[in-house]
Parts: structure tokens; C-alpha cells; sequence
């Protein structure tokens, strides 16, 4: 299944970026906040999350709310897309998928048959950083998913006759999700263009068509025997649950998987350039143009990580909706219908900074470009403003209780950052962390990334091929 970002719930007071934004009515500009001294920080944590290790290597974590009888199962596996083998991108997708084909002590297909008889819900999930499994069931019913995911763990099965029509059912998926739409496969072909098309970033997660026919069992059984070790795993249980019960469940349940080596993550590091500076693409399927640039940037794992907060700070008061400037400069002045700024910097390895718009009727691509250049330039040469720093930090932490309330939300902030090697105090008082950044921070980070780093820009049009 397609991944989730990890901090969703914590940008619902922004907007998506404008290659990924659904159509909507734009929301009205809030007043212009003023510098203050009572944004939302907390000496708390976030989530009060506990974690311990088992013999084996698995770390476990819970997260307790009472609130409703409910708990969130989710199992992490530190490897995703980035990790696939040279040739055969695809591979940690095509897993995700065999591992629903039993274990010795569930048959193929029952594990989601019981859940959904439970009442519970259960999938899961490739990034290029993490597969993750997940059930969200009834508290009483947490013991039950804890047998049935251990029991994978340990022994999945991957029958071989099983292979062909999975991979026609990972063949369909991509037919349904990238190639039958001209936005995802441009996406596709821009991030080949900016990182290279077996760049690990440039890679599509779920595959490319015929790297996915080339997938072997063998390719299989080799990714889930060097990745899926208790070691390389993430444990996290979020909602109704007791710590002394989540200890003895686990150890009676997962501490039986055996401990082995695994694969380290050895990824590549950024290019020194752009594959491709520039893609241009047409389709007659196409009824809004879009304007995107990437930029390679630090993260949380790679780089300059103080970058990575101040970064974040930057995307969302240059593209974060109504009030961000590329809103003002290309939505208000009705250049664009909409407009964005996306960057993650928890991730393993680089990460990318993009910035979006999608052109109103009657504007050319050139002219919209132009403008993205000068709200750039503008925010190169003056730096951000203490106010842009006030309302980034308000709407940013802000966003985090809105991710209390989220039984998946918890888990998936949790299992994401440590199973890429963050340590859980930096999920836990991250709001701090984008507190601590000041404004010259953020006019360094913007430099160093849009005004110096290797991007990309990218144009999807309609009509023929370009």
C-alpha cells in the first residue's frame, strides 16, 4: 500500500504542496499574527511514549491513552525502497505484499480475515525509509494481532506459487496509481530527472515496470532474511494499553524471534548535480499545468542537521497555504490556483525541498516560473520576518495535538523516526527544537539550499508530447 507521510496530522494547518493539493476553494487569509512570547511550547512530552529493548533487538514502545478502548499495532521495519537491490527497484513493496501469505500458524489470507472479524482494521505500508505492518483493534484484542504479527515475523511463508499473481497484483497497483496518471508519472519521471533513475531517491517505491517483472522469489526471501531482523524493528503500541502487559505480551510473543544480523542501510549520498537540470512534459490528459522545483537538501541523517529545522520553518512559512508567500505572489495575484512548499527532514539519507504551482488558465508556464524565481529571490535577499517565524512556529506545534488525537498518527510518528535511528526524545520535544531556531538560521538553510544547492525544475503541460 502507498505511504503515508509521517507528519500529516501535524501540516493540517498548511496546505499540501500543489503536485499532491486536491481542488478546493481557497480558505480566507487569517489576520497577520504578530511576534509573541505565548506560542504553544511545552516543557512535556508530546506523548509520554516508554520504550525498552528485548534480548533479540527489538525495540518496543507504547504510547498509553485511555481514552477509548482502542489500541494501534504497528511494526516497523527499518528498510523500505531506498534499500532495494540495484535492478530490482520495487523489491521492499513486492515483500510488503507477499508477507499477507501466511505463517505456519495462520493461513494465507486469515490474518486480515480476523482482524476484520474483530472488528479491527489491518494494513500496511512501504516508504522508501520503512515497511510497516498495522492493525488498530479493540484493546482487549491486542494479544491476538501481537500472536499473529509475531508469527510473521518469524516465519513468513512466500509460497512460491504464490509469486506470479502477486506481481500481477503489484502490476495492476502501479497501472492504477502511476501509469494511468499523467500527474503521478510525471512525479515519477521528475524525481529520476533531479536524483537519477537508479539514484535510491530517484527510484519509484513501488517499482519500475520492468525491474518489477525481473523481482524474483530468491530477490524475496534475500531482502526479508537480511532486512526483517528483530534488531533492524520498531515495536509500537499506541492507545488503551498497560506497560506491565505490553512487557509480557511481547516477551512471551516477539522475544521468541530469533536474533540475527542484518543489512545496515548504505545508502548513496546526493549527486553532485541534477541528472536532469530541467523536465518538460506534455499530455492530453492534462487539465491543470503545474510548476514544480526540487532542491537537494540536509535532513535530520545526512548533512547539516540544524538545517533540517530551520528548513522546515522556511517551507512552511514560503508555501503553507493562505498567508505563506508563494500563496501571496502567485494565488492572490491569480498566477496560480494554488501553490506549496514541501520538506521532510526526518528521513534516512538526503532529503528534498520542493516548491509548486498549479497555473490558472491563460498563464504561461514561463511567466509562473518567473514569479516562483522572484518570491525566491525576495526571501534570498531580505530573510524571513519575525512575524513569518511567529505564525510557522504556532501553526507547526500547533498541529501536534491534532496528532494526540489520532490513534495511527502517534505510532506512525514514533516508529518513523526510530526505525531511521532518531533518538524517541526528538520525536518527543521536537516543538522545542523549532523553537530554539532563530532567524538568522533560517536565512542560512534558505541560502544554502534554494540559492546554492542542485535542483531540478519541472514543467507538466497539457497537449502532445513535448
Amino acid at each position: 500500500m502507498a505511504p503515508i507521510p509521517r507528519r500529516t496530522a501535524l501540516r493540517a494547518a498548511g496546505a499540501l504542496p500543489a503536485a499532491l493539493a486536491l481542488p478546493g476553494a481557497p480558505l480566507a487569509a487569517p489576520a497577520a499574527l504578530s511576534p509573541s512570547t505565548d506560542l504553544p511550547v511545552t516543557d512535556r512530552p508530546l506523548f509520554g511514549a516508554r520504550s525498552w529493548t528485548l534480548p533479540n533487538g527489538l525495540r518496543v514502545v507504547l504510547a498509553e491513552s485511555r481514552r477509548v478502548p482502542v489500541v494501534a499495532h504497528y511494526l516497523f521495519y527499518g528498510a523500505g525502497g531506498g534499500e532495494d537491490p540495484h535492478l530490482r527497484s520495487g523489491v521492499a513493496h513486492f515483500l510488503e505484499h507477499m508477507m499477507f501469505k501466511g505463517s505456519p500458524n495462520v493461513p494465507p489470507g486469515a490474518f486480515s480475515q480476523v482482524v476484520a472479524r474483530e472488528g479491527g482494521q489491518d494494513n500496511a505500508f512501504t516508504s522508501r525509509d520503512v515497511t510497516a505492518y498495522h492493525q488498530h483493534v479493540e484493546a482487549s484484542r491486542l494479544a491476538l494481532v501481537m500472536r499473529m504479527e509475531a508469527d510473521r515475523f518469524a516465519r513468513p511463508l512466500i509460497p512460491p506459487e504464490t509469486v506470479e499473481p502477486e506481481r500481477a497484483v503489484v502490476l495492476e497497483e502501479r497501472r492504477q496509481r502511476t501509469d494511468s496518471n499523467p500527474r503521478a508519472r510525471f512525479i515519477e519521471a521528475f524525481d529520476a530527472a533531479l536524483w537519477g533513475p537508479q539514484h535510491w531517491r530517484g527510484r519509484p517505491i513501488i517499482g519500475w515496470e520492468d525491474e518489477i517483472r525481473a523481482i524474483t522469489r530468491d530477490d524475496l526471501l534475500d531482502f526479508q532474511a537480511r532486512r526483517y531482523a528483530p534488531a533492524n524493528a520498531v515495536l509500537v503500541i499506541a492507545g488503551d494499553a498497560r506497560e506491565g502487559e505490553v512487557r509480557r505480551l511481547s516477551e512471551e510473543l516477539y522475544g521468541v524471534v530469533p536474533a540475527r544480523p542484518f543489512a545496515a542501510r548504505d545508502r548513496a549520498p546526493p549527486p553532485p548535480a541534477a541528472h536532469e537540470p530541467r523536465l518538460v512534459r506534455r499530455d492530453p490528459a492534462v487539465r491543470e499545468a503545474l510548476v514544480v522545483r526540487s532542491f537537494m537538501a540536509p535532513s535530520l541523517t545526512h548533512g547539516d542537521a540544524d538545517r533540517a529545522w530551520a528548513l522546515e520553518l522556511v517551507a512552511h512559512l514560503l508555501g503553507s497555504g493562505p498567508g505563506s508567500r508563494l500563496f501571496r505572489a502567485l494565488v492572490e495575484t491569480g498566477l496560480a490556483t494554488s501553490a506549496g512548499a514541501s520538506y521532510d527532514g526526518e528521513v534516512a539519507g538526503a532529503a528534498a525541498f520542493s516548491v509548486s504551482a498549479t497555473l490558472r488558465p491563460g498563464i504561461t508556464p514561463e511567466r509562473l516560473e518567473a514569479a516562483i524565481d522572484a518570491a525566491i529571490a525576495a526571501l534570498l535577499q531580505d530573510g524571513p520576518t519575525e512575524v513569518e517565524r511567529a505564525r510557522s512556529l504556532r501553526q507547526i506545534t500547533a498541529g501536534a495535538v491534532l496528532t494526540l488525537d489520532s490513534i495511527g498518527g502517534v505510532p506512525r510518528m514514533l516508529g518513523g523516526a526510530l526505525a531511521i535511528g532518531l533518538p524517541l526524545d526528538l520525536v518527543e520535544f521536537w516543538p522545542r527544537r523549532l523553537h530554539a531556531v532563530t532567524l538568522p538560521q533560517m536565512a542560512e538553510a534558505a541560502r544554502a539550499v534554494l540559492g546554492e544547492a542542485p535542483h531540478c525544475t519541472g514543467w507538466l503541460l497539457p497537449g502532445g508530447a513535448a
